[in-house]
Parts: structure tokens; C-alpha cells; sequence
């Protein structure tokens, strides 16, 4: 019997890292998140701020993604080869589209949340702002049921992290005005080619330390 794959959630980067609570159920590996969702896979758009391989000629590699409130790190190797194909050609910084499993580590202080791509599509910036506006409504709604406890997942979500939910409606407000400003800069930037200028961006860092994480595991197909 060929099993039907998990539907990819829809979570913001600042979510996402926090979301250090698994369950397993059904033979399958799922993440419970701060307001309450249940996902083993996700959907996600970020800026690919970073690409590095890991050691000489693995051809596995680790992305350093920000989306406009976060940023969260994926890794790639053989078992993922669609993902991997895009990868190798694909320069940084670039936006992209990716589907892939959560993945929660073990530390010796803290837990490391980061994403197995399996699909990564580069897309352009129509998309990620429909992509931050559809996140930002799936977000609020379960933001709503937290507030009335009005499942299962979210009385276990409200007990195990204790959220407030006010600091994740500041996340969705944040990043609902970066569509707003995404219009402005179209607009800014029509203006630039006009007089033959160029423009930079820049786009948040993120640190991270990875020497107590066991992660030799983590380009192995499940």
C-alpha cells in the first residue's frame, strides 16, 4: 500500500524554530507548533541567503533560508534529487519555493528545528507575497482556536509551550507590511531603471551554532 503523503503546512520561519515538539503517530513524524499546528511537512518562501556543501564533493548541502520574519536552515543530499538538481545551479541570494519534511535535532542545551527539502522551485516576489498573505490567514486562524482552546492540538500547544499569542500576531502583522512595501519597491524600482541606477537589498542574518547537534542522520531517506 503506497502511503499518501502529508499536506505541506503553511508556517512562518518564527514559528517554525520554535516548534520543537514532536508526536508521532501512524508511523509518522509530526511537529507540533506554538500555535497549534500539526505538520510533518511544510510549505515554505524564503530568500536562499546561503549555500554551503558539506565537506569536499558530498554533494550534501546546507541552506540558510529567511522569510520575512525568520530565518530556518534545510539540508539536501542524494535521497532528495529533485531538490538537490536546483540546488547545485541555483545562486544565492535568490527566492525560492520549498516543500519539504521538519526535522527536530537533539542538542546538549537546545533543539535544532530545520527542513529536508524534497521540491524547490525558484519563484519571484507575486508569489511570495501570496504566499505571506495565505500564511498570515492560516497563522491567524489558528491563532483564534488557541485562544478558545477549541482542539486537541491546541490545549497540547498552549501546555507545552505556553505562547503569547499577541507576540505572534505582531509576527503576522510584520509580515503583512512587507507586501505593502513589496508594491512600493516595484514601484521604486521602475523608477531606478529609468535612470539607469542600481539598487541593493539586504535581507536579515541569522546566527546559528551547530557543534552539540548529532546530525548524521539527517540527509538518510526515511
Amino acid at each position: 500500500m503506497i502511503r499518501k503523503r502529508e499536506v505541506a503546512k503553511r508556517v512562518f520561519a518564527y514559528e517554525l524554530v520554535r516548534s520543537t515538539h514532536q508526536i508521532e503517530e501512524g508511523g509518522l513524524k509530526y511537529v507540533l507548533t506554538p500555535t497549534g499546528e500539526r505538520a510533518n511537512r511544510i510549505f515554505s518562501v524564503a530568500v536562499l541567503l546561503d549555500k554551503e556543501e558539506i565537506g569536499a564533493d558530498t554533494n550534501q548541502w546546507r541552506l540558510r533560508l529567511s522569510d520575512p520574519t525568520g530565518s530556518f536552515y534545510a539540508y539536501v543530499g542524494e535521497y532528495q534529487p529533485e531538490a538537490l538538481e536546483i540546488v547545485a545551479d541555483i545562486d544565492v541570494p535568490e527566492l525560492i519555493a520549498v516543500v519539504g519534511k521538519i526535522r527536530v535535532f537533539e542538542g546538549l542545551s537546545k533543539r535544532l528545528v530545520s527542513v529536508r527539502p524534497e521540491n524547490i522551485a525558484v519563484v519571484d516576489i507575486p508569489v511570495r507575497d501570496y504566499w505571506v498573505i495565505e500564511t498570515a490567514k492560516k497563522t491567524f486562524e489558528r491563532i483564534k482556536v488557541m485562544e478558545k482552546e477549541g482542539s486537541e492540538d491546541a490545549k497540547l500547544a498552549k501546555q507545552i509551550y505556553n505562547p503569547d499569542l499577541n507576540e505572534y500576531k505582531e509576527m503576522i502583522r510584520k509580515a503583512l507590511e512587507t507586501v505593502k512595501e513589496d508594491f512600493e519597491i516595484v514601484e521604486e524600482i521602475e523608477k531606478v531603471k529609468e535612470e539607469e541606477e542600481e539598487e541593493e537589498f539586504e535581507f536579515p542574518g541569522f546566527e546559528f551554532e551547530e557543534e552539540d547537534f548529532d546530525l548524521s542522520d539527517i540527509f538518510e531517506e526515511e
